[in-house]
């Protein structure tokens, strides 16, 4: 797999390892439940790395590249098996908050404080 990779491609790498190595996706729900399980160890490097927690002894730095990694892949298999095309619902994502926000942040006197 080449370094530059698209969403779609990522969907499609998803799909094959899946049907290859995972016999199936999980379900739904199941997802859900990992993707809030990898969220939370997301979040928790970044409260120990950037925020003012400390460490436990008994737990290591974390590694967030790979926790971030780890919820796109939850959330492809999400999109995966209920349809979604990630990069057109990326792009729609998109074109709403250019409409909605072009002017917001702009007109935010404590983004420029």
């Amino acid at each position: 797999m080449s370094d530059d990779i698209t969403i779609r491609n990522a969907q499609s790498a998803v799909h094959e390892w899946i049907t290859k190595y995972g016999v199936r996706y999980f379900s739904e729900l199941t997802n859900m439940a990992i993707l809030t399980e990898e969220v939370g160890e997301v979040a928790r490097i970044i409260a120990r790395k950037y925020g003012d927690q400390s460490s436990k002894k008994s737990e290591s730095d974390g590694d967030l590249a790979d926790e971030l990694a780890d919820v796109l892949w939850v959330i492809i298999c999400l999109a995966n098996q209920t349809g979604i095309d990630l990069t057109e619902a990326f792009m729609k994502n998109i074109d709403k908050k250019t409409e909605r926000d072009q002017l917001r942040h702009l007109k935010n006197d404590k983004l420029f404080a």
